[in-house]
This record gives structure tokens, C-alpha cells and sequence, in this order.
């Protein structure tokens, strides 16, 4: 039998509206009957209903996370990220796919909190990136946390988690400089993204640091998708100065650049090194498998959350909440890059 709260509050010998009392963290109950309250959850392994205690209740516990991003795997680490905090402190996850360049997504966004009484939202690229949704959510008064692209927390970014795109770029590149390569090309991801813009500077800032001048043919506008990286590789060996190594914006796109090489015959890394970034399943699937930088999106999801929580939980630690977690994702070398020893 599901144990219910009359269970927790004959266990504790407190009335149903203590264990609530306890449950909402509320002040006013005294530290030794909450202790017995807890005891009593953890011994009968009580998990609250959050959907019947949003009816029950003023408080909402439930979050919600919009989304618009082609890359599946991304999408899934969000949730995956998103949902072990929500089971941690007992809330709901609402996850609500949109069109993000849809004329009304402000109005969207806004009906969806009002209508499911969210707590609070998560907004991830390009939501995170759009003035007119967190305006809009700060007038009605809506907790949000946003996951960005950005180096150097800024109280101007209140209540982000940052992912230091620049930097992992930066060292993406300097590893294929290191390999000998100088006519290195870049393959961009959708423009909207601030993430596209800022590996595209850390590819740049590289390749200045050793006084390499980028060719502008060897950058190449495209999307985050698989057939802008097999069309941007075409591209650009298609040109009668070709590069040694192509730096894509992300796996997916990094992946269709190898497969297009591959169907040029072309050897890699031998004759063409291509690097991705994301470390996402694509980045394992292929053959050879793709050099990449690592980011961690299952935790940055969590830490998104965390922060989230920090301003819909009653009593919860206000100091906290301005601190903004900057993630810089790490180099993965594989056979994409450098030939294998073995």
C-alpha cells in the first residue's frame, strides 16, 4: 500500500496539518516535532504527490522547461539533469517543446506558467538568450534560471548557470595547432545561439595567439544538424586551397562533416582532422571516433535546478542564489584528431 501523510502524521503522533507544516518548511513549527515529522517520512519512505499538493496548497511544486533545440541529446540530458533535482526536493517537471521563433512565444510562455501554475522555469538556448522572455517573466513576477553561453558572471545575468564556450574552443584549436595544423576551418552552428558565437571567437582567439590570420572561406554559417556539416564539408573541399582540419560547432555537426569526407575518400585524420564539441553520443558512434570538449549537461542541468529552487522553496538561503556556476567543458582527444598508437 502507498504510505499517505495520515500515515507520517499517526507515525510522528502529530496532526496531518503539522506534517504539512513541516513538508512546506514553514517557521513556525518548533525543530523537535519537525525532527519526529522527518524521521517519520524517511522510516516510512513517504513521497509526497506533488500534483495534489500543488491543488492542496498555495505553494506550486512544479517547474517547467521549454525548449527548442534540434539536438536530441542535448534535450535528453536537460530532462534527465532537470528531473533528479526535481525527485531530490519533491517537485513536478512540466517539459513543454516550442517554436522559439514563433510571433507569439511570449504569450505562449506566459499562458503555460499561468494555466499550470509553475513554480518557476528553466530556459535553455535560444530562450535563455531572448530579452523579451525574461522581461516578460519578471513581469509577472515568474522564477527563472538561465543556461548560457559566457565566461565572466555578470550581476547584469542574475540567476544563470554558465558554460564557458570561448575557452573550450580556445583549447579545441590550440590542440590542432599543436598538431601542426594551421589552415584550420570552423564550422558554425545556427546564429541565433550565443554558444556559436562564442566558439567561433575561441577558434579565433587561437589561431591569433599564434599570428594565423583566418581565412574567411574556411568559416562557414550553417546549423546545429548533421546536413550542415556534410554541406559544410563539401564546401570547403570543394575550394582549391583546402584546410587539414575542420572544427565544428558541435557533434552532430562534426559527425556530418566526417561521413560527407568519408564519402570523398578522404583519410581521417591522416589526410583531414575534424574536431567536434558537446561530447554527445555522436561523438562515439562515429568511425573514427570524434575529438571533442566535454560538457557536462546532466550537471548543468541539476545546478540549473538547484538554483531554481533556491528562490521557490520557503526559507531557502537568498545568499546563495547569486552565485552563478560557470562550467568550462574539457578536451576529449580521440582517433579523429591523432592517429592511434595502438
Amino acid at each position: 500500500m502507498k504510505v499517505t501523510i495520515n500515515d507520517v502524521a499517526r507515525h510522528a503522533g502529530v496532526s496531518i496539518k503539522t506534517v504539512s507544516r513541516v513538508m512546506n518548511n514553514e517557521p513556525s513549527v518548533r525543530k523537535d516535532t519537525c525532527d519526529k515529522v522527518m524521521a517519520a517520512i524517511n522510516e516510512l519512505q513517504y513521497q509526497p504527490n506533488a500534483a495534489a499538493r500543488n491543488l492542496a496548497s498555495s505553494r506550486s511544486f512544479s517547474i517547467g522547461y521549454i525548449y527548442d533545440n534540434p539536438n536530441a541529446y542535448y534535450v535528453i540530458d536537460m530532462q534527465r539533469g532537470l528531473l533528479d533535482a526535481c525527485r531530490k526536493h519533491g517537485y513536478e517537471l512540466l517539459i513543454h517543446p516550442t517554436n522559439a521563433k514563433s510571433p507569439d512565444i511570449v504569450q505562449e510562455v506566459i499562458d503555460l506558467v499561468q494555466q499550470s501554475r509553475l513554480a518557476g522555469l528553466v530556459l535553455t538556448p535560444p530562450f535563455s538568450e531572448m530579452p523579451h522572455i525574461a522581461a516578460a517573466l519578471e513581469s509577472i513576477g515568474v522564477h527563472f534560471v538561465r543556461i548560457i553561453s559566457g565566461s565572466t558572471p555578470s550581476p547584469k545575468l542574475s540567476n544563470c548557470v554558465l558554460v564557458d564556450d570561448f575557452t573550450a574552443a580556445f583549447k579545441i584549436t590550440t590542440h590542432l595547432l599543436e598538431l601542426g595544423h594551421t589552415d584550420i576551418a570552423f564550422l558554425c552552428g545556427d546564429e541565433e545561439h550565443s554558444s556559436s558565437g562564442e566558439r567561433l571567437a575561441g577558434y579565433q582567439a587561437a589561431l591569433a595567439k599564434r599570428n594565423i590570420a583566418p581565412n574567411p572561406k574556411f568559416i562557414v554559417p550553417g546549423s546545429y544538424s548533421f546536413e550542415s556539416g556534410v554541406q559544410g564539408a563539401k564546401q570547403l573541399m570543394a575550394l582549391a586551397k583546402k584546410p587539414s582540419a575542420i572544427f565544428a560547432c558541435n557533434d552532430e555537426i562534426a559527425a556530418g562533416a566526417l561521413f560527407s569526407a568519408r564519402l570523398m575518400n578522404i583519410a581521417i585524420p591522416q589526410q583531414l582532422a575534424i574536431a567536434g564539441f558537446e561530447n554527445s553520443p555522436f561523438s562515439r558512434q562515429t568511425w573514427p571516433p570524434l575529438t571533442t570538449a566535454h560538457q557536462p549537461n546532466v550537471t548543468i542541468a541539476q545546478q540549473a535546478a538547484e538554483l531554481l529552487f533556491r528562490h521557490t522553496k520557503p526559507n531557502a538561503s537568498k545568499t546563495l542564489s547569486d552565485k552563478q556556476p560557470v562550467f568550462i567543458p574539457e578536451l576529449v582527444v580521440r582517433e579523429s584528431t591523432a592517429v592511434s598508437e595502438s
